[in-house]
């Protein structure tokens, strides 16, 4: 009898610490809103969501909208059971109560990432554009917000009157740190170079960063703005956390997505979704991350 219970207390001893690890490795439940675009969606939600999955932190589903044009009245999202929602979006207007659901959601706690043109998205949603912060295109102008950057060691907003939103020529370029110590980047090299890809400049919105986390330098011999334009920043919306990242343009197809393969790339969108999810960063940096003089690819996305 004392044998037996003292083999069934080894036993529990030796479960519970298992059952603890594997509740502690609990993927987060992510949901991924695309399906109309003016860039290839179709590559770029398949990347994002292998990325996700792949580092084994993420379960990914998927909102497809109609096609650009149909009816979007029955597009209705239900985002309780989710920790993230990543927007790959840029397209014809959601259901009204999809948008309250969204606002709800983030204002109530939930992580958000906007991934690149996601930033052109929604000119006239007030709320969508505080949480993106900064957007362009689709007329914007001065009363979309500020010009935001970087100039003499601080963020400028300049209410200069103009267009919103411009890129010059797709080409390598170097990402400059601004918030070392924010858990996104913290670890990160102060300077690293980015695989060819659009550098979003001449962006305006309400300007509300609550940690601009990496700026890259707009040269004027790119057809770029000449400032320091700034690339990957957080927002604070109510109780929720979001990321955004102006970075990687989606190729051709998934072979050929050379932005997207950047290792840069993919390491900061996986540590700023981790991060707008649970508030903190577990990943370690990994050795093949970019230096200030050379790109690196992960074109298997992992």
């Amino acid at each position: 009898m004392k044998h037996s219970f003292v083999r069934k207390l080894f036993l529990f001893c030796a479960v519970v610490p298992f059952i603890g690890a594997v509740s502690a490795q609990k993927p987060i439940k992510a949901l991924l809103i695309t399906g109309q675009n003016n860039h290839n969606w179709k590559v770029s939600h398949a990347a994002i969501k292998q990325i996700l999955e792949n580092a084994r932190l993420f379960t990914v589903d998927l909102a497809v909208s109609p096609e650009k044009g149909q009816d979007m009245s029955q597009f209705i999202l239900d985002f309780t059971p989710y920790q993230l929602v990543i927007v790959d979006y840029n397209g014809d207007a959601w259901p009204e109560e999809t948008n309250k659901r969204f606002t709800e959601f983030v204002k109530n706690g939930g992580g958000a990432v906007f991934y690149h043109a996601a930033d052109n998205a929604f000119a006239n949603w007030k709320e969508y554009n505080e949480m993106t912060a900064l957007g362009g295109w689709e007329g914007r102008d001065e009363k979309a917000g500020p010009y935001v950057y970087w100039k003499d060691g601080k963020i400028v907003k300049d209410y200069s009157p103009g267009s919103g939103g411009s890129h010059g020529n797709q080409h390598q370029y170097v990402l400059n740190f601004r918030d070392p110590k924010h858990p996104i980047v913290n670890g990160l090299p102060a300077k690293w170079k980015h695989a060819q890809d659009e550098l979003y400049d001449r962006m305006r919105g309400p300007g509300n960063i609550a940690n601009l986390l990496y700026t890259a330098y707009s040269d004027e011999s790119t057809k770029g703005s000449g400032r320091e334009e700034p690339l990957l920043f957080t927002v604070e919306y109510g109780k929720g956390r979001i990321f955004h990242t102006m970075l990687g343009h989606a190729g051709a197809t998934l072979e050929d997505n050379i932005a997207m393969f950047c290792t840069g790339f993919q390491v900061t969108l996986l540590r700023g979704a981790e991060w707008a999810a649970t508030g903190k960063v577990t990943q370690k940096v990994p050795k093949d991350f970019p230096t200030e003089a050379e790109a690196t690819y992960r074109k298997n996305y992992k």
